[in-house]
């Protein structure tokens, strides 16, 4: 039973776009109702074509995306991104955010693993208040 060309179910499509790891994530978030097909939800077994304008939500980040091919097997990074574009306003967005978070940092950015016996010290001088 083989798809019509042109055509690819939108869970598969995302998996192969690279959007998500697993199919099944993919599937998990189209049913959420994270990615939507011209502004409305739509079901994991939607046929999408060339054309059809995305918005795909993962995690923080939002895209909006236009397909401009379709693929049924997940190939290379570079191949995956000749699959969508990403409009102009969905990049400096998503740059903007990455920006922000990077500027913003904050303690558990700045932190990784335990503490050292200094910082010990001083969280235990912290809480007594001396």
């Amino acid at each position: 039973m083989s798809e019509p060309p042109g055509r690819a179910r939108i869970d598969k499509w995302l998996w192969a776009a690279r959007f998500f790891k697993t199919r099944a994530l993919a599937q998990a978030a189209v049913v959420a109702g994270k990615v939507r097909l011209h502004d409305e939800r739509i079901k994991p077994s939607k046929d999408i074509r060339a054309g059809d304008a995305l918005a795909i939500r993962v995690g923080e980040f939002e895209w909006s995306v236009t397909v401009t091919a379709i693929a049924e097997r997940r190939g290379p990074a570079d191949e995956a991104r000749k699959l969508y574009r990403e409009s102009e306003e969905s990049i400096a967005r998503r740059v903007a955010q990455i920006a922000d978070r990077k500027a913003f940092g904050g303690p558990a950015g700045e932190r990784k693993g335990r503490p050292t016996k200094r910082e010990r010290r001083q969280i235990i001088r912290f809480r007594e208040g001396t």
